[in-house]
């Protein structure tokens, strides 16, 4: 009898396994800040010499493939263990432009994914631009747009920053937005430069606005770094963020990664204080409470850090392996972890 119970249950977990391999298709969705991806070519139209790789006195080409092999390497290990694929769709930030985007698609490690490239080269001053990365297979875009983000200082002079990114497509046979953002950073203080990030968040509710106008109850995906955390009033007060499922109307924004900071998670150290400031959120129809997977729906948001993307010892110990310490190239990834969600649907 024992042997017969032991011999049900191994039984039964195979054929758990193989149902959930056979009913349910798994996508991952994924944003990664690049850390200064430049390439090595100085462009007179922007103010790429003051970057990490022109800075660079010796071997910056060598430097370049490596860093464009690392940043490969990351990107196509996240969601791996479940999807059993890189991610299909991936906002990526802190790119110089879309030459090296396509280097990047070349490395060994995304070579054979079949991506495509939708970038726009946006105002910033310092040659900067968010980009989206997608498997031609799986999602099909139908229209991307760029929105300028116009902001002034104190004093009435233009602050050029990024655009920010809005890409419709089908993913299979369901309509998805995604918005990849870059936010203004917190140079001057954080206080000094809320309001900054508040026009950014701003700026997000008009382009979903714009979506609903032909897709009335959309599923948005809104990514980027953002440069606050979760619980900040760009996120609270503005894009009216919630982070309990349970408080989620239609039309609302959910943000799974306001419980996760609460918890100690985050994607970046600075001056030994931990954020979080790399997030993945989305409208109410990409949300279930009754584990309805009849068509594609949030199952799991995560952080990527596995231990090679974190430095070991020394001063630093414990924050993301960046790329660059000042103007020299430490062999590391980026000063950002990665974030992903997990999509899945019932076949």
């Amino acid at each position: 009898m024992k042997y017969f119970l032991i011999l049900f249950s191994f039984l039964f977990m195979i054929s758990g396994n193989l149902f959930s391999q056979k009913n349910y298709q798994i996508k991952t969705i994924a944003f990664y800040n690049l850390e200064n991806l430049y390439d090595t070519i100085n462009d007179p139209t922007k103010n790429d010499e003051a970057s990490p790789m022109m800075e660079l006195k010796e071997n910056r080409t060598a430097v370049y493939y490596k860093k464009l092999n690392n940043m490969a390497k990351v990107l196509s290990e996240i969601g791996v263990q479940e999807a059993k694929n890189t991610p299909v769709i991936i906002g990526v930030a802190e790119i110089e432009n879309h030459k090296v985007l396509e280097d990047l698609l070349h490395t060994d490690y995304l070579k054979d994914k079949q991506y495509g490239i939708i970038q726009y080269d946006s105002p910033d001053l310092r040659g900067i631009d968010v980009a989206l990365l997608y498997q031609e297979n799986y999602f099909k875009p139908v229209h991307h747009e760029a929105f300028e983000l116009r902001l002034w200082d104190e004093n009435g002079m233009r602050i050029y920053t990024r655009d920010q990114l809005l890409v419709s497509g089908y993913l299979d046979d369901e309509l998805i937005h995604v918005i990849v953002n870059h936010w203004p950073s917190r140079r001057g203080g954080e206080e000094k430069s809320r309001s900054n990030r508040e026009k950014a968040a701003y700026l997000n509710t008009q382009i979903i606005e714009q979506i609903k106008l032909t897709d009335p109850n959309p599923k948005i995906i809104i990514m980027g770094d953002l440069n606050d955390d979760p619980t900040n009033s760009s996120l609270k007060t503005v894009l009216k963020t919630k982070a309990i499922k349970g408080n989620v109307k239609e039309g609302d924004i959910y943000n799974p990664m306001e419980d996760m900071f609460r918890r100690g998670q985050n994607t970046l150290v600075y001056r030994d204080n931990i954020n979080l400031f790399d997030q993945i959120m989305f409208t109410s129809p990409l949300l279930t409470t009754t584990k309805d997977y009849s068509t594609y729906k949030m199952y799991k948001t995560n952080v990527f850090n596995p231990q090679y993307l974190t430095t070991q010892t020394g001063k630093y110990k414990g924050y993301p392996y960046r790329s660059f310490s000042g103007s020299n190239f430490i062999g590391g990834y980026s000063d950002h972890y990665p974030v992903y969600m997990y999509l899945i649907k019932e076949n």
